[in-house]
Formats: structure tokens, C-alpha cells, sequence
């Protein structure tokens, strides 16, 4: 019996003034699905998706919801106009009885529901309207960059719950390892066309580089033969007095379908200059510690960092990663301890909070404005690099047009504001390159040329990020920051630090398996060596996480519950939430047993 398809796009076009975005676009999302949307980042990703929600009206077309489907939008810069607090916000449309669920939210995500939307970030804001969404389980979701902002443990709450959840989503995402964990198909914007492959991120670029060389193929083709056949108009003449007419109209319809073709963004031309080189010790820091008042930033902690090292500093937001950064290069000073830097260092700071960039000046005035930029008595040149180069044609090899160049940074997109940073920070030869969250809004392309360029500087890296692959492509030690003022060195990069963590609990806990199930091990059993197919160990090691979520959730019921005066305020409500208090304890009693059964088979 063929599926009820949850919505459909149907030959719509769309033009904002100039090109068409998208033309005669047609696609189909189906119960269940679970897409990558992906695409160079100014390609169309987040238009698309908010056409599929309804928000941007169509020229031509028509977009078609199944019957009683509810869509739901993770918005990048929520409104929350009208709403007291973050979790007034999440609540909107849910039964009172469900706020458990904004709450539970709330504690995957990392933000408070109580606190006032006007104190609140922008980060926490977003954080509410993915929070909200999860709570409302709408039959398709569409989340466009969720990760941002969140801190891996939170990644890691949120891609559990999409992993549990039979509903149908579409993301955007710069995260690869969030992708590949969970996408089952992918949609691909390249030049206003979108194109669908059953299969999840993880075959991408292996399908975009074959759809490349296939192209590039069939242009090298028609290019020969456009060749031949003007070979042919120009000797053929002298031969004859009357030209052959078709051939002649033949070659114009060549030449107009290769004028037709649509040349490939290429990859930003991003350069790192190392400059001259640092001191063999770059930085060496000694018994430093810091706190804010009664909270521990860091205990004392040690490190001597040498020229070309690659180092990475994990761990939940707030615990204190950018302060340790500061730290280190010398723009913070520690509570005690002390810190000495190298000699001959050149430092070149990426900042998470983009704040080298001025929202109300253009990206002309912001390179040109830039002291260590400017060319004296040249209005129109920066210096890159030592090199003067006129401002355009600098900004041409982050991928912005001509007719951005005088349009103010505030109307960037998160990506290009990260580009135009790495302009500035690029243009200047360094040895010691901190960068703090550079992956945010980043497409694919450009990420695989930063990590390239990483590759091969010659100077030192200081990297804070909440990519896992990123982190693992780059990064040769890794500092993890995991509360209470502890600081760790691992050597490796996101999953060398996993699997050492894992190793160093193993060895130094003698804790015996209690009845209760525990939290699954980071390094599960082989099924060949438990007794278990594969998918029965699979199911072993979800059902400890699955069994905390339905504890919680009865927990917030039961407090719900707990209110002795809910029945006669709220009789509906009580019923409700009585309900729902039964059927988790069924579930809690289910999972348990079916814990207890996995684990005897396991033991044999």
C-alpha cells in the first residue's frame, strides 16, 4: 500500500528580483524520512526550507500537505515577542499536562524555561525554539542548523532523540558527524537545482564528485565539438558559394547551450601565511588557575605549547574554554599562577562572538578600515599578505560578488560573516592561530579547505570547536574541560579523547553491574562475544538511555501530580497527565524487563 506522502513540492519557482532561486522544482517528503538538505552555503538551503514550512510565498507552483499533517520550523532567529520567559515560549500550543516535555527539553538542551526572554541570548533563544519543536513532535520536522550553539553533550542529547523519534525530518547542518549519524537520504541544492539520492550523508561527496566529473565530462565534449563544427562554418565557405543552413543554426544552438550551462562555485581561494617563524616554546603556562567568584573556572593547570602544535579544547559551554584560550595567549590573566609567551609571536584570533566585525559598516570599509589592511593614499586596496590587492577582487576569493562589496556586514549570513572574518584574519601573516568556533554556518567545501589549510601552516593552532569530525581532522592533543575546574590532556584528536576516557574509567572503577541498568558503556560487548545478534546488542546498549528518559519524564509527571489542589483547579488537566503517568510506568516496566532479559542472554 503506497504511503500518504507528508508534503509535496509541485514545479514551483521562486525569484527574488534577479535569478531564479529555484525553477520548476518538484520533490516529495515521505513519512519517516530522515534528509540531509545540503548545499554551498548562499545556495538556497534555508529559502528552500522555509518554502516547505509555508513562510515564503512561491511565484509558480504549489506545495500540497497530507491530510492532518503538522509541519514544524526551527527558526534561526526566533521571535519572541509577547512571551515572559523561554519556557512560555517552547509551551505555545502544547496541553499544560505536556510542559513536562519543554522541561525535559530543557535539560538536553542546556536552557533554563524560566529564564525572562529579555535576559535571554541568542544562543538560549534558539535553544527555546528547538526545544519547543522537539515538545510539539510535529509529523515533519524541519531543523535548520540545530547544532549551533550547542555544546557537544547537548549534540549528543539532541541526535539520540531524533535517532528515537519515528518522525519525519529534514536538517541542515555543518556538523559531518551529526549527518552521518542520522540521515538516510540526501537533498542536494547546486546552482537551483535539487537533486535526491537515497542515501545518507555519509555518500555524499562521493555522489557531488561523480555528478562533477560527469559534468565536466559532457562540457569537454560539447566544447569539441562546438570546435569542429566552427572549423567546418570557416573552411567549409571558401568551398562552397551557399552555406548549409541546418549546420549553421546547429552550431548556434551549441554555443547557446554552452552559454546555458552554469559554471560551479568554485572553493573559497583561502591562503594561511605562517610568516616568520615563533620560538621553538610558544607558550608556557604554569600552576594557572581562575574563578569567578564562588565558581571554579580552572584549577591549577599546567601546559607548555610548542611551535606547530594542534591542540583542542572541549567541553559544555560555560565550563570555561574561551577563558582558559584568553588565558594562554595573554589577553586574561590568571587568578595565580603565570603564563610567558614565546618569542617572535604573531597571533591572528578568530572570535566566537565575531566581534571584529562592525554590522553597520560595508565589507569595503571593513578590510579597507582595518589598520593592518589599509594601503596608504589607496581607497580601493588592502594589503593581504604583503601583497596590495584591490578590495574586490580580495573579497572574490571568499565567494562574495561585486555587488556585496558596499552592502553592510549586518546582512551577511552567519557563513559569510564567518568568510569575511577569515579575510581579515588571512590577510595578515601569523604563527599562532586561535580559532574559537570557526565551523559555525560553514559549508562542507569550505570547511574541507580550512582543514587543509590547518594541514599545512606552519605555525601553531588553538582551536575551540563542538564539531566532532572537524576536531578529529585537525586537532593532535586535545584539552577536555569537564566542570569543577579540571582540565585534562589527551593526545589525539574528538575520538582518541572518547576512547582514552573510556579506557581510564575502566581501569580505575571495580563498581559491579547493580540490577539496575546503568548507563551503556562507551565500548560495547561484541555481539560475538555476548551471545547477542547484532541488533539484540544494539538494543542492549539503547535501553539504559531510553529507560533514564522514561524516569525523567515520570518524575516531572509525578511532581505535576503531586499538586493537591490540580484536580479540582483542573480536572482535565489531572486526567491527562494521570494518563500519560500510567502509560510511561507501563513503559519504564516493559524496558526493564526487556533490559533484564538482553543482559542474562548477554551473560549466557
Amino acid at each position: 500500500m503506497a504511503r500518504v506522502p507528508l508534503l509535496q513540492l509541485n514545479s514551483i519557482s521562486l525569484t527574488f528580483g534577479g535569478d531564479p532561486v529555484f525553477d520548476d522544482l518538484s520533490l516529495v517528503a515521505q513519512p519517516g524520512d530522515r534528509v540531509a538538505l545540503v548545499g554551498r552555503n548562499g545556495s538556497g538551503k534555508s529559502t528552500l526550507m522555509k518554502v516547505m514550512a509555508g513562510l515564503v510565498d512561491v511565484d509558480r507552483g504549489e506545495i500540497v500537505r497530507g491530510p492532518g499533517v503538522s509541519v514544524g520550523y526551527m527558526e534561526q532567529d526566533p521571535d519572541l515577542t509577547g512571551f515572559a520567559t523561554l519556557g512560555d515560549f517552547a509551551a505555545q500550543g502544547l496541553d499544560p499536562s505536556e510542559m513536562y516535555k519543554v522541561e525535559r527539553a530543557g535539560e538536553g538542551l542546556k536552557f533554563d524555561p524560566a529564564r525572562p526572554v529579555e535576559t535571554a541570548s541568542g544562543g538560549e533563544r534558539r535553544r527555546a525554539a528547538l526545544a519547543g519543536l522537539m515538545a510539539d513532535e510535529p509529523d515533519l520536522m524541519l531543523l535548520d542548523e540545530p547544532t549551533n550553539h550547542l555544546d557537544i553533550e547537548a549534540i549528543a542529547w539532541l541526535e539520540n532523540e531524533l535517532k528515537q523519534s519515528r518522525k519525519g525530518y529534514v536538517v541542515i547542518s555543518h556538523d559531518r558527524a551529526f549527518l552521518r549519524a542520522l540521515t538516510r537520504a540526501t537533498l542536494w541544492i547546486d546552482r537551483g537545482v535539487v537533486r535526491r539520492q537515497e542515501k545518507g550523508f555519509e555518500s555524499f561527496e562521493a555522489w557531488r564528485d561523480t555528478v562533477w566529473e560527469e559534468e565536466d565530462t559532457q562540457r569537454h565534449k560539447l566544447n569539441r565539438k562546438i570546435k569542429a563544427e566552427a572549423r567546418w562554418a570557416v573552411e567549409g565557405i571558401s568551398a562552397r558559394r551557399k552555406r548549409n543552413q541546418g549546420r549553421v543554426r546547429a552550431l548556434q544552438d551549441l554555443r547557446a547551450e554552452r552559454a546555458a550551462q552554469i559554471k560551479r562555485q568554485g572553493a573559497a581561494a583561502m591562503e594561511l601565511d605562517a610568516g616568520p617563524k615563533s620560538g621553538r616554546k610558544v607558550i608556557e603556562a604554569t600552576a594557572i588557575t581562575k574563578a569567578f567568584g564562588d565558581k571554579t573556572i580552572l584549577r591549577p593547570f599546567s601546559l607548555t605549547v610548542q611551535r606547530g602544535d594542534r591542540i583542542a579544547f572541549v567541553g559544555p559551554n560555560g565550563v570555561g574554554k574561551t577563558t582558559l584560550l584568553n588565558m594562554l595567549i595573554g589577553q586574561e590573566a590568571p587568578d595565580a599562577g603565570d603564563v610567558k609567551l614565546g618569542t617572535n609571536i604573531e597571533l591572528a584570533l578568530f572570535d566566537q562572538a565575531r566581534a571584529q566585525l562592525d554590522g553597520d559598516m560595508s565589507l569595503w570599509d571593513s578590510l579597507t578600515g582595518d589598520p593592518e589592511m589599509r594601503v596608504s593614499g589607496k581607497a580601493d586596496q588592502v594589503m593581504v599578505r604583503g601583497t596590495p590587492k584591490h578590495v574586490v577582487g580580495y573579497l572574490e576569493e571568499f565567494l562574495f560578488d561585486e555587488a556585496q562589496a558596499r552592502a553592510p556586514v549586518r546582512s551577511l549570513s552567519g557563513g559569510e560573516k564567518a568568510r569575511l572574518l577569515l579575510a581579515k584574519i588571512m590577510a595578515r601573516p601569523s604563527n599562532l592561530l586561535v580559532l574559537d568556533e570557526p565551523t559555525n554556518d560553514l559549508d562542507v567545501e569550505t570547511l574541507d579547505l580550512l582543514q587543509e589549510l590547518l594541514g599545512n601552516y606552519d605555525g601553531t593552532v588553538l582551536l575551540v570547536s563542538h564539531d566532532r569530525d572537524f576536531l578529529d581532522r585537525v586537532a593532535a592533543t586535545t584539552i577536555a574541560m569537564e566542570g569543577d575546574g579540571r582540565a585534562t590532556v589527551y593526545a589525539g584528536g574528538w575520538s582518541d579523547y572518547i576512547r582514552q576516557r573510556a579506557t581510564t574509567a575502566e581501569a580505575t572503577t571495580d563498581t559491579k553491574l547493580k540490577a539496575k541498568p546503568q548507563a551503556a558503556s562507551t565500548k560495547p560487548k561484541a555481539a560475538s562475544q555476548s551471545g547477542l545478534s547484532f541488533t539484540q546488542q544494539h538494543r542492549l546498549d539503547a535501553l539504559p538511555a531510553e529507560i533514564e528518559r522514561i524516569e525523567a519524564e515520570i518524575a516531572k509527571l509525578s511532581e505535576l501530580l503531586s499538586d493537591p489542589d490540580l484536580f479540582n483547579a483542573n480536572p482535565v488537566k489531572f486526567q491527562k497527565a494521570t494518563d500519560a503517568l500510567v502509560e510511561r510506568q507501563g513503559k519504564l516496566e516493559a524496558a526493564e524487563e526487556e533490559w533484564l532479559a538482553l543482559e542474562e542472554k548477554a551473560q549466557g
